[in-house]
């Protein structure tokens, strides 16, 4: 579950480091920018995904020769990928944080960590891969490992470079690319002792036709999917910088909560898809439902731990992160909305982790762009009520999610597995 949080924690660790500066005009412009990378980053979060589930399909089917393969697959695509944003990075930066209509300054600072960030893009996409096969093999604590390594060496390059060395916003950005960095080359480095070196992988086997099929469509709805999400935290976050830079830097503080519950209950997903993906490979009916049931189970006691937490020591994390007077101020209005999502969110995540184990990447897709209609009929009916409403909207699109994929769930088990008896 751990395993998760390398992506959001790059920012959380960033954004702290730059709040306790106490300017809430640098603290809104990392903020902004980390979540711009957090969501696009995000957009390919396919390449966790899918490499997961055709890894855990492939053990449950027997089909230990396609490992190799499927790992280097997707660092092929993520490379790829990675060097497409590099090359695209100047228009990219304008149009996206052009679009989140913060003040000047607040998107001078964003621009700033964006450009020096943007390099570390193979290297986080590649991170995805290597996670997805590790957890795929049912290696969580291996990538846990990989995981806590790397943000242990962002939080030492972060507090030299910005808070001992004083180089602000350049060396939060030139942290993440340390840290990503080394993680590679450590998750590199244990997936082939792992695997015993790359076993020879054939260039037929390699680009054989109908896997590449099957990881294309699958990779295309899991991204229009994940689009569709990413939409919806954009709005969110735009809504928020058109509020002015307090709430910006208020809403930046109370999602770095929402982010870090959000990866908590993700990272039971991946044991979702571990499980599910296995079971379905295997044609294993009972084990599958049996997998459902435990994450949901599970997912209920995190969240309700979690809401716990940040009811009791809220307004404690809020200091710790800002020292904006105002910031903390805003952020406690709406900690109680913050608080509700880990437990609205449960079935979202849970059954996230199934259809992708499962491959209904299809069913993911259209169900997703239904939910994002949702949240905006919900904005629509509640921005009234301000940034109440904005996160009220985003809450109404947590049970959306969940909803929708629980009431799908029993037709994709009838279609995978067949009616019982």
């Amino acid at each position: 579950m751990l395993a998760n949080l390398t992506t959001p924690l790059l920012g959380v660790v960033a954004t702290t480091a730059i709040g306790r500066l106490g300017d809430a005009t640098l603290l809104g412009g990392v903020a902004m920018a980390s979540i711009l990378f957090d969501c696009l980053f995000w957009l390919f979060g396919f390449l966790r995904m899918s490499t997961l589930a055709f890894t855990a399909q492939a053990i449950g089917g027997g089909q230990t020769r396609e490992l190799s393969a499927h790992l280097l697959r997707g660092l092929i695509v993520a490379g790829a990928v990675g060097l497409g944003l590099i090359v695209l990075q100047a228009p990219l930066g304008r149009a996206v944080i052009g679009a989140m209509g913060g003040s000047d300054a607040v998107s001078a600072a964003a621009a700033s960590y964006f450009k020096i960030r943007i390099w570390s893009a193979p290297l986080v996409l590649a991170n995805f891969v290597v996670l997805g096969w590790l957890i795929g093999r049912a290696r969580a604590t291996l990538a846990l490992a990989v995981q806590v390594a790397t943000n242990l060496i962002n939080v030492a390059a972060t507090v030299a470079l910005v808070l001992w060395l004083d180089f602000g916003v350049t060396g939060a950005a030139v942290a993440a690319i340390i840290a990503e960095g080394s993680g590679l080359v450590i998750g590199l480095a244990i997936s082939l002792w792992l695997n015993h070196g790359i076993r020879r992988v054939t260039r037929a086997m390699l680009f054989e036709r109908d896997h590449l099929l099957r990881m294309f469509a699958v990779n295309r709805d899991i991204m229009i999917r994940t689009a569709a999400l990413i939409a919806v935290f954009l709005f969110f976050t735009a809504q928020g910088a058109r509020a002015g830079d307090v709430t910006l830097a208020a809403n930046a503080v109370l999602n770095n909560f929402l982010l870090v519950s959000a990866f908590f209950l993700d990272g039971l997903a991946n044991a979702a898809e571990q499980l599910c993906g296995k079971t379905l490979g295997a044609k294993d009916r009972a084990g599958f439902v049996t997998a459902t049931r435990l994450v949901i189970l599970w997912g209920f006691g995190f969240a309700l731990a979690v809401t716990a937490l940040y009811v009791l020591a809220g307004p404690m994390l809020i200091d710790f992160i800002t020292a904006s007077p105002v910031v903390r101020a805003s952020a406690r209005d709406y900690l109680w909305l913050v608080a509700l999502a880990p437990i609205l969110g449960v079935f979202a995540f849970a059954f996230d982790g199934v259809f992708i184990g499962a491959t209904w990447a299809r069913e993911m897709r259209n169900l997703m762009l239904l939910s994002l209609v949702v949240f905006l009929t919900a904005w629509l009916a509640l921005r009234s009520f301000g940034n109440t409403g904005l996160w009220a909207a985003l809450l109404v699109h947590y049970v959306a999610r969940g909803g929708l994929q629980a009431l799908r769930y029993p037709v994709m088990l009838r279609r995978s597995f067949g009616t019982v008896g």
